[in-house]
């Protein structure tokens, strides 16, 4: 597994997937400040990577929830993501959106799952976790189980494990912040001189504001 995480983590800096704003840092669904964001979406336009990115999800599901009777993408980044896992697969698919429509059917769940299924959830990246463990709860609420989650990047902050562990959801990603910065800063695509920055950006992101603090 280590070997696919440093590999995705060069695959992700070849196509530009990954963006460095020091001094006008992203902000986050979550309201938190980053410097450095992870676009996973943008493997989807690369056919060699997207067909990477959907085989080595497809092994992650069958190496870790073999049980898996169904996939899930978590609307909107994983619904791409998770359709093509479900097609390799052969199973059914659905995906889960932040909330009930507010028109139409009303739905939050799109598509059709048989009750009592084990479906594995489809994400492309994990940041604070909320509204990834949002959708978990949505497809409980719906009656199905949920046997874990798997994804193509975490920032593996402290707090995001200690949600899904509370969650009681497995989670399994192609690689993490890690291996993206050791892999940016060994090629140049980071410049170690940011290094000092980005460690006091991950040591407490909840409160980082940016590089003019």
């Amino acid at each position: 597994m280590e070997i696919i995480k440093k590999i995705f983590a060069q695959k992700l800096l070849e196509v530009k997937a990954v963006k460095l704003q020091l001094e006008a840092p992203f902000t986050w669904a979550s309201g938190w400040k980053s410097p450095i964001y992870t676009d996973n979406r943008k493997t989807l336009s690369f056919q060699q990577l997207r067909s990477f990115v959907k085989l080595e999800l497809c092994h992650l599901v069958q190496e870790c929830f073999p049980e898996a009777e169904a996939v899930a993408g978590v609307a909107t980044g994983a619904i791409a993501q998770g359709v093509l896992v479900a097609d390799e697969l052969g199973l059914p698919f659905c995906y889960v959106r932040p909330k009930p429509k507010d028109h139409g059917m009303g739905n939050q769940i799109e598509g059709e799952l048989a009750k009592g299924a084990k479906v594995v959830v489809v994400e492309d990246l994990i940041s604070t976790g909320g509204s990834s463990l949002k959708a978990v709860e949505a497809l409980r609420q719906y009656g199905v189980e949920v046997v874990g989650m798997v994804a193509s990047f975490t920032y593996g902050f402290p707090v995001a494990e200690e949600a899904f562990s509370q969650a009681g959801v497995r989670l399994f990603t192609l690689s993490d912040y890690e291996h993206v910065v050791e892999e940016a800063v060994k090629t140049g695509y980071i410049d170690e001189k940011n290094m000092p920055m980005l460690a006091e950006w991950r040591r407490n992101p909840s409160e980082w504001k940016g590089g003019a603090q």
